[in-house]
């Protein structure tokens, strides 16, 4: 717990809030010695002040999945301190018939949601007791159902009490991962690699699902998350049709190594904040 907690409040203390109140954060869920300092500038948008119901969506990366599927616990636990889940908001979404329950097993393998878990605990700390979660686990939706759960958590993101936490790793590049898109104009691989992820992330700032999902059509770029980012697209999408404000900007970018030849391969990583005007 101490270790973590120093290393949390290292990477954090090196980040500006320049985009507080985020409502929604874009933050990655690799290990933190590759993803910690890029997911601090997510986490340090958040403002504990406010912030009292926190949803977790993270894309299923061990289970064939076609809806959204919620937790069978009542407390995660982090080497910080334990986060309660929002039995209340449960119920609301369990009401709507389009979620599945997640076995122990898959919630324990899953580590799309787990490594959201300290960097939430910190960035509320000073809040520790008043606040809920809401962990839920996307499948791989299709774009209307996106739209559908986009819809369903609209009204949740239009609170600003809310905050959606939207886990993600970008490019996953080479064999390994069975990708290797690489556009030679733009010199070393790793730099393809930046091209591409950042054409994404332009796309992703522009708050629109459909350039979004046209955009994975074309270059089926491994983004891990893509899912419930397009969710978190649909959402804003709905509120804006309702007059709502909004500006998504990314804050940081990183990749795991740097890809020159086709042993090579990458994660990356990516951070951005969701600010209403």
């Amino acid at each position: 717990g101490p270790q973590l907690n120093a290393q949390l409040e290292g990477w954090l203390s090196q980040v500006q809030s320049t985009k507080r109140p985020a409502r929604a954060i874009i933050a990655p869920h690799a290990g933190y010695t590759y993803c910690g300092s890029c997911a601090a500038h997510a986490y340090k948008q958040v403002d504990p002040d406010i912030t009292r119901k926190i949803f977790i969506l993270g894309p299923s990366h061990h289970v064939p999945l076609s809806r959204c599927a919620l937790s069978s616990v009542d407390i995660y636990r982090t080497p910080l301190y334990d986060l309660r889940i929002d039995q209340k908001i449960y119920g609301e979404l369990w009401k709507t018939g389009m979620f599945e329950r997640m076995s122990l097993q898959t919630d324990e393998d899953e580590h799309s949601i787990e490594m959201h878990l300290p960097y939430t605990a910190k960035a509320m700390e000073s809040h520790k007791d008043e606040f809920t979660i809401i962990p839920v686990l996307v499948g791989a939706l299709s774009e209307s159902k996106e739209q559908e759960f986009g819809k369903l958590f609209s009204k949740y993101l239009a609170d600003p009490s809310n905050l959606f936490v939207v886990s993600s790793d970008f490019c996953h590049w080479g064999q390994r991962f069975r990708y290797s898109y690489y556009d030679e104009s733009q010199g070393e691989i790793y730099r393809s690699i930046e091209h591409l992820d950042k054409m994404g992330m332009s796309i992703i700032e522009q708050l629109d699902p459909v350039s979004f999902s046209n955009y994975l059509k074309k270059y089926h770029n491994t983004i891990c998350g893509r899912h419930p980012i397009g969710v978190l697209l649909n959402a804003i999408n709905e509120l804006q049709k309702n007059g709502m404000n909004m500006s998504f900007s990314f804050l940081n970018y990183a990749q795991s190594s740097q890809c020159r030849n086709w042993q090579d391969s990458s994660v990356s990583y990516a951070a951005g904040a969701l600010m209403v005007h």
